[in-house]
């Protein structure tokens, strides 16, 4: 079939292929102003309360987006390769990233990588994220990169980002940056103490996590709980478990009397599912783990997903 083309439409057509260049850029951003590129929406809504209109700020993963096994498209990997400063999770949190973060560093890009900031906890072989803390400076493959769990961790991940950008890039304003950064690390360090308030009710015995994957050992850390066990072994989402592996899980699930299994509202709970049947009477209640939800959702910004995390938490565990 023969098409005929309107050459009143090309100006039309024209706007439509400016703005599927534009992806993720927002409108109102200005060109005469540096632009952070970050990796994960969790670290990015950070990033855009922290900078306020300092900066222009764009995100690579759209909400929902699996960071282990999340691929840029080549738009998003020129934007990364033509950012004033790039802003990482680190420590592996960005498995289909690495190449491209790799490859933005050699060819110069001023990265921060922001678990460098904050004491880790590595992966225990056991699933429990309840260790003391440790400052490691090699984040090697041990270490577990989701500190962001804690949003005290986040809290120090951010004053120290705020200080890299002050130091490292062209055309801020430091008082203007400063001041919006310390008004947004107070709501970070408030959220610490909201969470520590929301858990407090919750005795010794009831702190125990079973989780989709290793992903809350900051939180258990932070909080005084124990995951005493994971559905997928290992800190990816990209790991598969073994029936032998899930029998052994539910026979602690059932020697500790856990009363949920917490998923991931990012990946899938097919397996999760699958031990909650086999062990029985037991829920599973998603959690907003390594991606932030929807805008209608209650995991729509860091600070509401980390107070919703809390709150369902307690509720499962004190039930």
């Amino acid at each position: 079939m023969k098409l005929s083309f309107n050459s009143t439409l090309a100006p039309v057509l024209a706007l439509a292929l400016v703005a599927v260049a534009c992806g993720s850029a927002d409108a109102s951003q200005s060109d005469d102003q540096p632009t952070a590129v970050v990796t994960a929406n969790i670290l990015g809504d950070v990033v855009e309360n922290l900078v306020g209109d300092q900066m222009n700020v764009l995100t690579v993963m759209p909400v929902g987006a699996d960071p282990h096994d999340f691929q840029a498209s080549a738009q998003q990997v020129a934007q990364i390769g033509e950012a004033d400063v790039l802003i990482v999770n680190g420590a592996g949190f960005e498995e289909g990233l690495l190449d491209v973060i790799e490859s933005a560093e050699a060819d110069g890009v001023l990265t921060f990588e922001a678990i460098s900031a904050v004491d880790t906890i590595e992966y225990d072989e056991g699933g429990h994220g309840h260790d003391d803390e440790e400052d490691h400076d090699d984040h090697g493959e041990s270490v577990d990169p989701h500190f962001f769990t804690d949003p005290a961790r986040m809290a120090v991940a951010a004053d120290a980002l705020a200080t890299f950008i002050v130091d490292n890039v062209e055309g801020i304003d430091e008082v203007a940056l400063r001041a919006s950064a310390d008004s947004h690390i107070a709501e970070l360090n408030a959220l610490d103490q909201e969470v520590a308030d929301t858990v407090a009710g919750l005795t010794e015995e009831q702190r125990v996590l079973v989780t989709n994957h290793e992903v809350f050992g900051y939180f258990a850390n932070r909080y005084d709980f124990e995951v005493v066990g994971t559905v997928i072994p290992g800190g990816s989402t990209v790991d598969g478990a073994s029936a032998q592996a899930l029998a052994e899980l539910a026979e602690v699930v059932e020697a500790e009397g856990v009363p949920a299994i917490f998923a991931d509202a990012s990946s899938s709970d097919d397996l999760a599912v699958t031990l909650a049947e086999e062990v029985g009477d037991i829920e599973v209640v998603q959690l907003f783990s390594e991606s932030l939800g929807d805008e209608d959702s209650e995991g729509a910004t860091y600070l509401s997903m980390v107070r919703t995390n809390a709150d369902r938490i307690t509720a499962a565990l004190s039930g």
